[in-house]
Formats: structure tokens, C-alpha cells, sequence
């Protein structure tokens, strides 16, 4: 993608089968965008970049989110930043699907 790009993230949003579903909306050497939708008892496993930082954006549901040694839910809306090197996962503890935006710089 070398131009610019509008889009309703909702319009992307998919339910999972046995694995999260994950969409890549963006991704360059710079960067990577992408869309995550956990069902519940699904995970991002603890897992770190150490040269790359990371946030997760939640766009719908809850999710505990680890960064660290600091866990907590959080909601649609709330922004989770991991540096890197931070060790960070989620976790859908909830009952309804969990959506979340991931951004990763640089990427590649």
C-alpha cells in the first residue's frame, strides 16, 4: 500500500474458528497494523519484541492484558502500550468476542 488508506475497522472484524482470527490491514519494514479477534478462553501467549514497541487499541469486549509484571482487564477503548522488550499477551477472560487493534514499529 504506497497510498492512503480509509477504512472501517468494524467491516474486518471476523469470528475466530479454533485460532484468533487476525487480519493485517498495513505492513512495512516500518511498520505493521493489524486487527485481533480472541473468542472467549483464547490467547495471545506472553511473548516479547526487543526492538520493536507494540500497542494494543480495544476496539470491543474486554481482555486481560499483561505487560510486565502489571495485568489488567481492560475495555473497549483503553490503549496498552508494551515497549520493547516488555514481555505482554492477552487473554479473552470474558464472554463475548474480543477485538482489539495491534500496532508494531518498526516492523520487517
Amino acid at each position: 500500500m504506497d497510498q492512503a488508506a480509509f477504512l472501517n475497522v468494524t467491516d474486518f472484524i471476523r469470528s475466530p474458528g479454533e485460532k484468533a482470527f487476525k487480519h493485517t490491514f498495513f505492513q512495512s519494514e516500518r511498520l505493521l497494523v493489524g486487527l485481533n479477534v480472541l473468542r472467549p478462553g483464547q490467547a495471545q501467549a506472553i511473548h516479547e519484541h526487543a526492538n520493536q514497541d507494540k500497542f494494543y487499541y480495544v476496539v470491543a469486549g474486554s481482555g486481560r492484558f499483561t505487560v510486565g509484571e502489571t495485568s489488567q482487564l481492560c475495555t473497549a477503548g483503553m490503549l496498552v502500550v508494551a515497549p520493547a522488550g516488555a514481555p505482554h499477551g492477552v487473554r479473552n477472560e470474558g464472554e463475548e468476542l474480543l477485538t482489539f487493534l495491534t500496532v508494531i514499529a518498526p516492523f520487517g
